[in-house]
């Protein structure tokens, strides 16, 4: 594994790399609360076949976090077409995953012949399967009040990280989650805690682009593997589901007990899952 930083219009961006140089390259966005961190353990059990890349975003990990600087997914995905121009990328595999699914289906609209395919997991895209967790932020979105916005702040904090992580997978899986996910990610987000409760609000311009995510897998039907971790209060099993009206030949693999973050618990089901698929499509 190689820990590079490379700076995209005046941002210095953090980035993990490992494998081949001249491989078929796999894009892994990382979601909230962690960063390119959370591929820890994927990308060396990939690497001896594919060249695996996985960026900080500004605001979160070890890239830098300007206040000019657009804290928004449009934004994110800019800076991410920028960051694969500066590393001579052109074609690639994409993993969809929490807010690097919104990211990466906005990077995917910009120039779709450019993926090879794509790994989603636990990433929404479909309105009407949000979960229950989206209930307060979905009162917040109706009627954006500085006391409902305060309220949401409370869950951006070291505990509220923790609850995030194990508040709703079973016991048996919540043991084998290691607590740096959320022990060593908050430390770095503090700084940035407006950042983060900013995207409470952004969500809602991506659900608004949800048509154009579900038309843009309708018209190229990307090769496509589904594996999900279905104790998620926010993208649950149906959220999975609801991608094979669009991707009818897609796989959908739900792995039991497994939650949100599905590479710290149940790494050992994906890894073949993945390297299997891409064996075949990249």
């Amino acid at each position: 594994m190689a820990y590079r930083t490379v700076e995209i219009d005046g941002v210095r961006v953090f980035y993990r790399e490992a494998g081949p140089p001249d491989a078929p390259v796999l894009l892994l966005p990382h979601g909230y609360p962690s960063s390119s961190f959370q591929y820890r353990a994927l990308m060396p059990a990939l690497a001896d076949r594919w060249r695996v890349i996985a960026p900080d975003f500004p605001g979160f990990g070890y890239s830098e976090a300007p206040d000019d600087f657009d804290y928004s997914f449009p934004g994110y995905a800019s800076l991410l077409h920028a960051f694969l121009a500066e590393l001579n990328v052109d074609r690639f595999a994409l993993y969809l995953f929490d807010y690097g699914s919104q990211v990466g289906f906005q990077l995917a609209l910009k120039d779709p012949d450019r993926i090879t395919a794509l790994i989603i997991q636990n990433g929404d895209a479909y309105e009407e399967t949000l979960g229950p967790k989206y209930e307060p932020l979905k009162e917040y979105w109706a009627e954006p009040t500085d006391e409902r916005r305060t309220e949401l702040a409370k869950a951006v904090s070291a505990e509220g990280l923790r609850e995030e992580v194990l508040g709703e997978v079973p016991p048996e899986t919540a043991e084998r989650i290691s607590p740096d996910l959320w022990q060593l990610s908050w430390p770095l987000m503090e700084p940035h805690q407006d950042i983060m409760v900013g995207f409470f609000l952004e969500i809602l311009s991506s659900v608004g682009r949800y048509p154009e995510y579900q038309a843009y897998l309708r018209e190229h039907q990307p090769p496509t593997l589904i594996v999900w971790g279905p104790e998620d209060g926010y993208m649950p099993a149906e959220s999975a589901r609801a991608y094979l009206a669009d991707l009818p030949k897609a796989e959908l693999h739900l792995l039991d007990g497994g939650g949100h973050w599905l590479l710290e618990s149940h790494l050992d089901q994906v890894v073949p899952l993945v390297r299997d698929f891409l064996d075949r499509v990249t």
